[in-house]
């Protein structure tokens, strides 16, 4: 594929047909053109950079699907109460001037969950790679784009992003640092989450706990995506990485998907796993309950009619369980992704209920959550369609250092002991992957 891809931009019937796209652009116009690669289905995670280069990944395994994007023909950063508003107009900008032939040209988007959270990445970032590669029903594709401006050299700048990067073969030696203190700190938090929530004015409160790793040498990304896409086939594996950091992960959850008009949300909430209470426990019932309300709620100004799946039913992704139905409904005209989101994030999944008094109960405890975790991370197409997964199961790499986090809702008669092993049963998630035993060289051939 990536020799096919080479030979392609090196056409010189590619100069003219940028050339045509860009007739009449101003200068700071996107100009994209979409290549067919041919048949066949590739991950691509063998041109996943090692370092340096910005790159985004997003695959839903369990439906053949995957992109990468490589460098950045245009990034838009926002923070604040208006980040997503902000990010939206820009959006709506970029397309209107955008040209592009066949195809559907993408953008990534990756935000925090606080509106002020400081971190290795912006708080909220809108790309737009300079490629994207993008294999689905059996067909593969790349997507170049560039600034009108920039068109002369993009050729050059497009083939210096494509370099296969063989991994290390055999596993890192993976050493998980001890932090006792920090563990009993949030056994406490739970106590006091417990007692608030029995004051009354909290219904639910979702704690956040990290865990750092050491290893002998830097970690890769593409060993730890290729564990992910192999054992949770059912989840959205997504990463973003840049010169200082690269955060990825495995997320059950898909906060909203907007699809030709109609706007979809998973309400998820209520953790099972080997040795814990049942799924169809009250306290999982009641979680997911809190969860399929706030959704209903967000949605309804938004949508000309609301449906739900049903009954929430069972998401089994490996060792985890969790209550999932599906809400949604068309939406009103003029409602755009980024309103969707605005209005869903963050739900009780991950921040609390009721919103408003959770988030300050969280502020106020010195709550902290690493990179874009329990944020979100998807794509939104030139056409306004797009879907948006909450970064749960996520690891923040840096060189031989990683950050593992996850979070559990704590309601009335949640028990502080069990809280922390759901915590350390969804950061197995990410301890397996980063452990992975070994890696076999891939080429893009």
């Amino acid at each position: 594929m990536i020799r096919r891809l080479r030979q392609l931009l090196r056409d010189q019937d590619l100069g003219a047909r940028l050339a045509a796209q860009a007739a009449g652009a101003p200068a700071s116009a996107l100009v994209s053109l979409t290549l067919d690669l041919g048949p066949g289905q590739d991950d691509w995670l063998a041109l996943l950079p090692h370092r340096g280069e910005h790159f985004w990944y997003w695959a839903r395994p369990g439906q053949g699907h995957y992109r990468l994007g490589l460098g950045q023909a245009l990034h838009v950063a926002s923070a604040g109460p208006n980040r997503f508003a902000a990010l939206d107009n820009t959006f709506s900008g970029i397309v209107r001037q955008w040209r592009h032939e066949e195809g559907l040209p993408q953008a990534f988007l990756g935000f925090a969950f606080a509106e002020g959270t400081r971190s290795e990445f912006p708080n909220a970032l809108l790309a737009i790679p300079a490629i994207l590669l993008e294999s689905r029903r059996g067909r593969c594709t790349a997507t170049v784009t560039a600034l009108a401006a920039t068109l002369d050299q993009a050729a050059d700048a497009w083939t210096g992003l494509l370099t296969e990067n063989p991994q290390p073969a055999g596993a890192c030696n993976v050493r998980r640092i001890a932090q006792p203190l920090a563990d009993q700190a949030w056994t406490a938090r739970v106590g006091a989450a417990l007692r608030n929530i029995a004051a009354g004015g909290l219904d639910k409160l979702v704690l956040a706990r990290s865990t750092r790793l050491a290893a002998d040498r830097p970690f890769a990304a593409a060993p730890v995506l290729a564990a992910l896409l192999g054992r949770q086939a059912g989840s959205t594996i997504y990463a973003y990485g840049n010169r200082q950091a690269i955060f990825l992960g495995a997320s059950p959850e898909r906060l909203v998907a907007l699809d030709g008009g109609r706007a979809e949300a998973d309400a998820l909430a209520g953790t099972a796993w080997p040795g814990s209470a049942r799924l169809d426990a009250d306290k999982n019932a009641r979680e997911q309950s809190l969860v399929a309300e706030a959704v209903r709620k967000a949605l309804a100004p938004l949508c000309t009619a609301i449906a739900e799946s049903g009954a929430p039913q069972p998401l089994r992704l490996g060792h985890l369980s969790h209550l999932r139905s599906a809400i949604g409904g068309p939406v009103r005209s003029g409602v755009t992704l980024f309103d969707l989101v605005r209005a869903l994030h963050p739900t009780p999944a991950v921040g609390g209920s009721p919103t408003a008094a959770a988030l300050d109960w969280l502020r106020g405890h010195g709550e902290q959550r690493g990179g874009w975790y329990s944020g979100g991370f998807g794509c939104i197409g030139a056409d306004g369609d797009g879907e948006i997964a909450v970064a749960l199961r996520s690891a923040l790499i840096s060189g031989d250092q990683a950050e593992l986090h996850a979070g559990a809702g704590i309601v009335a008669g949640s028990d502080p002991e069990q809280e922390f092993l759901e915590t350390e049963a969804k950061l197995a998630t990410l301890l397996e992957a980063l452990r992975e035993p070994a890696w076999e060289e891939r080429t893009g051939t």
